[in-house]
């Protein structure tokens, strides 16, 4: 049985709308092929209670649950709680964990937690297709690659898993998604779907280039006829691309366009994440993202100053980046981009400079994250002896302030941001692509977006100010590292 834990995250319980887990697809469509009866439990679909979780699972008396969510770091409080209740219903039942928060706390969570057997470690389709052969026929499971567990009482953890090579290799469950009416953009039937994994660039910040490894594609036409069977027979029309950098390989990536053109998907919704020098690099390709169906792309811009892109391993600068909003714009396709903030020296001042940028690069959409310093990530090297404000892993998810600042109170960090996200969404040119907007799919993407924002920029405010419990005495990144190791 794949569960999917409950999340606490604003955007998602705000949407209304969800996206299946895939995951835990991915994982299923293996254990289906070899002869497993596989169920899927998506319990942030409807945000059930972690006791309604094991209740289910108990109910169904699976021979294993595996658990795994895509904000693993922020729904780890949740998959250790749900199975600690599943322990107590099914006492002989296989617990089996994975993730990027697991592979890298798998020590840990293990020394934490008697309920949970096993933990997968990298990506999941092979080394769980071997792992549940070898739990089956009683195989031990040092000779399983990419697992942790427990040998004499005391964690251990296998050599890792060779990666993935061919990842047509494997397939996705979608039938799995019948269970659920998944959606997206305003009840338009939606999947999550992915042709790369992995990014060669060594952002900072970012720890999925050590989570996937290298870089990796899926055979373009592969990957158009998985789309379009979706669309014919599953009846989807948005497909969010999970691609950490879907166009690294140009070559790949045109294909990849031109096997979508072929396949003429008439009102398919496309939308990813790509880097602004790749725009650039691609403007005489450009046409081809539009006609190939893609509305709208997620840009990490993450700063205006070039000695924090530096300092963060970005490799961009602010020509590249305003040229690929330029071009993003002609080709009337939506640019969402991200930025990154609450690093722990931010001022007054230097807010102001990040709104007077962000009011000339005017991108269609705004993006704020807050600087989360993982501890598989460069950055946490950086940050180790700053303080934190929050110690609930629960609202590790990039939209809550974790690093406290030196020069601004919380408080006030909190609401210059709101200022800023608001001023953005509502100025003239803002307003007016929103209601005057000529292209039909990038004017139903940008009403979606900003009718979710508005939902999450009270919600943001109110769990803020009257929810969350931040930490009192002082308590640097690492201690409290060394408090869940």
């Amino acid at each position: 049985m794949c569960v999917n834990p409950p999340n606490l995250s604003i955007g998602s319980r705000r949407a209304g709308e969800h996206l299946p887990p895939l995951g835990l697809l991915s994982i299923a469509g293996p254990l289906r092929d070899d002869g497993h009866k596989v169920k899927l439990l998506d319990a942030d679909f409807d945000n059930r209670k972690p006791e309604q979780v094991a209740a289910r699972v108990a109910q169904l008396k699976p021979d294993a649950v595996l658990l795994g969510h895509s904000g693993s770091t922020s729904s780890q409080p949740f998959i250790e709680e749900i199975t600690r209740l599943i322990r107590k219903r099914l006492p002989d039942v296989y617990i089996i964990i994975g993730g990027v928060f697991p592979t890298f706390h798998w020590h840990g969570i293990l020394l934490r937690n008697p309920q949970i057997d096993i933990i997968v470690r990298g990506e999941g389709e092979a080394v769980c297709r071997e792992l549940i052969a070898a739990l089956e026929s009683g195989r031990p499971l040092a000779e399983v690659r990419g697992i942790a567990f427990r040998s004499g009482g005391q964690p251990v953890q296998t050599p890792p898993a060779p990666l993935i090579e061919n990842l047509d290799d494997y397939r996705v469950a979608w039938e799995l998604t019948r269970t659920h009416p998944y959606s997206a953009w305003g009840k338009y039937k939606g999947v999550v779907a992915q042709f790369s994994r992995g990014c060669p660039y060594g952002c900072g910040y970012c720890g999925q280039r050590l989570f996937w490894g290298k870089w990796r594609h899926r055979d373009p036409e592969r990957m158009a006829d998985e789309i379009a069977k979706l669309y014919h027979k599953y009846g989807v029309r948005v497909v969010n691309f999970a691609d950490e950098n879907i166009a690294v390989d140009r070559e790949a990536w045109r294909a990849l366009l031109e096997a979508l053109i072929a396949r003429d998907l008439k009102g398919m919704m496309l939308y990813g994440a790509v880097r602004a020098d790749h725009i650039v690099r691609d403007a005489d390709i450009l046409p081809l993202y539009k006609q190939a169906g893609f509305t709208r792309f997620l840009v990490g811009i993450e700063h205006y100053d070039s000695s924090v892109l530096k300092r963060l391993g970005k490799q961009s600068n602010e020509a590249v980046n305003r040229e690929a909003i330029r071009l993003l714009r002609e080709h009337n396709i939506l640019m969402s981009a991200t930025f990154l903030i609450a690093f722990g020296n931010e001022t007054p001042d230097g807010f102001r400079r990040f709104r007077r940028a962000l009011l000339s690069y005017d991108p269609d959409l705004v993006q704020f994250c807050f600087a989360t310093p993982h501890r598989w990530t460069p950055f946490y090297e950086e940050v180790q002896d700053q303080n934190v404000i929050l110690s609930d892993l629960r609202l590790w998810d990039y939209r809550h302030q974790i690093l406290a600042n030196r020069t601004m109170p919380a408080w006030r960090v909190m609401l210059t941001v709101k200022f800023i996200e608001i001023t953005m969404h509502i100025r003239p040119k803002s307003l007016y692509r929103l209601f005057f907007q000529g292209d039909r799919p990038k004017r139903i993407a940008m009403r979606w977006y900003l009718r979710i924002g508005r939902r999450s920029w009270f919600a943001e405010l109110a769990q803020f100010f009257f929810a969350t419990k931040r930490v009192k005495a002082p308590l640097t990144v690492k201690q409290f590292y060394e408090k869940i190791a």
